[in-house]
């Protein structure tokens, strides 16, 4: 055999093999961050869990005890807020709102400022040191981000372009690993992460739940994230509670929502002269106001309310106010400018709702608590399919489904006309601005540089 056609041939097959590994790269980078985020939501879960039944071990220690949190839950909501102002910026809130705004940026630098393996940190911990603390938040949607910036920083190692479609996929995977639910994490990107179907990203989305959602099953098994519950609507007095419920549900959800985004700006305008100052101890006095709600409360209030919202699904009595003073500690929460998602204590204050509602027209306690669920939490995030999807995937409950779908679909129609712009859109836009800002002070500064050198070289 001629050398040159050995030589050739050898040349053919590595040119294969470049080939074969620059297709498969990108392939098994992205697996890889998708299982990362599984195990990454699933660690996260376990240490936010125990550090709120820390913070209820520490309020029983002693006979003034339950005292503790007026000391403890304003210094701890100062310290988040002055970490994430001053340590890890734009960690604050839910983390959704980044998500949503880096997918409207073009530019990478500006979209690391939102979404980066830094912030993912920084988010995590202090959600943790959060729920220490007592606030009235979720980690679902801080893993929201915590996804979202595991999946861009895999994206850049793997050498993808489609920022867009990984953040989506990530936001997607954060989901279906937090609560346990694969669906909702997929129809949660298509709904409220994107508001569009975007074929080119399903794979992408689909591939990410798949991977993650098997990497969270390997650790802590199949289970449903409110146990299983069988309620069914067969009375007219049950068909009745889906209408009252979905709509109660869709005004209070419009009015948290419409107050959130309302208090977001007014704050922000608030706080600029001095906003690490200001901030700190706008921080520190929602911390005090959270703790006396919950002192009042008797401590029903601290945390994410899953304890709360397991039993009344189950049909235990509630205190008529819970699902006021729940709903007072998570806006609270909220605003403080602290990391920490209103998932969990939104679901919490729906199954208040309609627990409420439920005894107060001598209704079924457990159905009442599930559609009130279905209508508050479709109210507050304007998303129906989300909601219903993932309130049938952490209850299990299939027997209920026509009426959750309807009380999502009332919750969500009455949330549109009272407060037309959705939560999580609406924050999103101080981000989008902020990046706007940025962009133009860069140009400009690039500007005055082109200028000085034009005046040096002449």
């Amino acid at each position: 055999m001629p050398v040159s056609y050995r030589k050739s041939k050898m040349f053919r097959r590595s040119r294969v093999m470049r080939v074969s590994w620059n297709v498969w790269k990108p392939r098994i980078v992205f697996w890889i961050g998708a299982i990362a985020i599984g195990f990454v939501s699933v660690g996260f879960a376990l240490a936010a869990d125990r550090a709120q039944d820390f913070f209820i071990q520490l309020t029983e220690l002693g006979p003034y005890a339950f005292l503790l949190p007026l000391v403890l839950t304003p210094a701890g909501f100062a310290l988040c807020a002055w970490l994430a102002f001053a340590v890890f910026p734009n960690t604050q809130g839910s983390g959704i709102p980044q998500a949503i705004a880096a997918r409207h940026l073009r530019n990478d630098t500006h979209r690391l400022g939102l979404l980066s393996l830094k912030l993912a940190v920084g988010k995590i911990v202090l959600t943790i040191v959060g729920l220490f603390c007592g606030a009235s938040i979720g980690r679902e949607g801080p893993t929201v981000q915590v996804g979202a910036s595991i999946m861009l920083a895999v994206g850049r190692v793997g050498g993808m372009a489609q920022a867009r479609g990984l953040i989506l996929a990530g936001s997607a995977a954060g989901i279906a690993a937090a609560f346990n639910t694969p669906l909702a994490g997929i129809v949660f990107a298509i709904e409220e992460m994107s508001r569009t179907y975007e074929s080119r990203a399903n794979g992408l989305v689909l591939t990410a739940v798949i991977l993650s959602g098997l990497a969270a099953l390997g650790l802590v098994g199949s289970y449903t994230y409110f146990g299983e519950t069988s309620v069914m609507a067969t009375s007219h007095l049950d068909w009745a509670m889906v209408a009252i419920c979905g709509i109660c549900g869709g005004a209070l959800g419009a009015a948290f929502s419409a107050g959130a985004i309302r208090a977001s700006r007014r704050i922000r305008r608030w706080a600029h002269p001095s906003p690490l100052k200001r901030m700190v101890w706008l921080a520190a006095g929602c911390g005090l106001a959270v703790a006396v709600i919950g002192l009042i409360s008797g401590g029903q209030t601290f945390g994410t309310g899953y304890k709360e919202a397991s039993a009344m699904l189950e049909g235990a009595t509630v205190s008529p106010t819970f699902f006021i003073e729940k709903l007072g500690a998570t806006f609270l929460s909220m605003i403080s400018g602290i990391p920490g998602g209103i998932f969990a204590p939104s679901l919490s204050v729906g199954v208040g709702l309609g627990a409420t509602l439920g005894t107060l027209f001598g209704a079924s306690i457990a159905l009442s608590a599930l559609l009130g669920m279905a209508g508050y939490f479709a109210g507050v995030v304007q998303a129906p399919m989300t909601a219903f999807v993932i309130i049938i995937e952490m209850t299990g409950d299939h027997e209920a489904v026509i009426p959750i779908m309807a009380a999502s679909m009332l919750g969500y129609i009455t949330s549109r006309m009272l407060s037309p712009e959705p939560l999580y859109h609406g924050l999103s836009r101080a981000f989008i601005a902020a990046s706007i800002r940025a962009r133009r002070a860069d140009q400009q500064a690039g500007s005055a540089r082109s200028q000085g050198d034009a005046v040096t070289d002449t």
